[in-house]
């Protein structure tokens, strides 16, 4: 499956199922002029090469702009990578965005994901994902910038003996709009998925969460695990979430879950008991929340820079 990028004349719209939380002609910037030259960036890794030091790569916005950078990752067999993929800009623009990996044969990829696109930003970033026999597949998201952001993928599951895992961070506020949605294909035995996403919500900012795992006939032994956790830092914000398992294969094990609300109570007066005050205990225990997923994260110093970002986030957050 080849993924094109958005077309402006023929954006979707809330009438298809996918796309119902989330209405992209009201977010884009008016009088958007399209970049005059594509950028295309590609990363191919030849059989058994494995690169010791992360890759990075920048996307950056301007003003008024229409930008559709393409990213080709492919591994061969036996390589390995870790790719760093940051996201920012100024003003009003839509980054519309296609990502197509490849992995080979026992290939492995760490990918990171940072997001800190201007306020006025539109990002709409489609990805397809195959796998081969063996090969790992390890994503993690942060996603703090942009007024209206889409992350959608779509993973397929080729190879016996996968494994692909999807983590993030949502932090959001004002009205921020973060849609995160999810569509893997297990096609082979004795494979593995992995979504954990944890999202906080603040003012009136709206979180999205649609997350399937669709298990076909061949694909016995399959394990699929799926987790969103929201905390609603507001009682205007909003989270929609939407899991799904299809499952056509009698031995597989396969979970999924979702929670949204408050910080629950009870820890909190534990903490303050304990010589806390009350703000000191809140910020605990939402660190803790999302450092959760944080550890997920492969490579010191770029966790503890995720870790920087977030708690400055929080801090900000929590002294309104």
């Amino acid at each position: 499956m080849k993924m094109n990028a958005i077309d402006l004349k023929n954006l979707p719209t809330q009438k298809v199922e996918e796309w119902k939380y989330t209405n992209i002609s009201r977010a884009l910037p008016a009088n958007l002029v399209l970049a005059d030259a594509p950028q295309e960036i590609v990363i191919h890794k030849n059989r058994g090469e494995v690169c010791v030091q992360p890759e990075e790569i920048l996307f950056t916005g301007a003003d008024g702009q229409h930008s559709q950078p393409t990213l080709k990752i492919v591994l061969e067999e036996g390589a390995s990578l870790t790719l760093i993929e940051r996201h920012n800009g100024e003003g009003a623009y839509w980054t519309n965005m296609v990502t197509e990996i490849e992995l080979g044969l026992n290939a492995n990829l760490q990918h990171i994901r940072i997001n800190q696109d201007s306020a006025e930003a539109v990002q709409t970033n489609l990805v397809h994902l195959k796998t081969a026999k063996d090969a790992l597949y390890n994503g993690f998201s942060l996603n703090m910038g942009g007024k209206l952001t889409r992350h959608e993928i779509a993973a397929d599951i080729e190879g016996p003996n996968a494994e692909i895992s999807f983590n993030g961070v949502n932090l959001l506020n004002n009205t921020q709009h973060g849609d995160t949605t999810i569509l893997i294909e297990h096609k082979a035995p004795h494979c593995r998925s992995n979504q954990f996403y944890r999202t906080l919500l603040d003012d009136k900012a709206r979180g999205v969460f649609q997350g399937k795992v669709h298990v076909h006939q061949e694909a016995q032994k399959t394990d699929g695990y799926q987790l969103s956790n929201t905390l609603l830092l507001s009682p205007d914000a909003e989270m929609d979430t939407k899991p799904e398992l299809e499952i056509y294969a009698d031995d597989v094990k396969c979970s999924h879950g979702a929670t949204t609300g408050q910080l629950d109570e009870e820890p909190l007066f534990y903490l303050r008991q304990r010589g806390l005050n009350e703000a000191q205990a809140r910020l605990l225990l939402i660190q803790a929340f999302v450092d959760e997923v944080v550890d997920k994260v492969g490579g010191e110093a770029t966790r503890a820079e995720i870790l920087e970002a977030t708690n400055a986030w929080l801090q900000t957050a929590l002294q309104k």
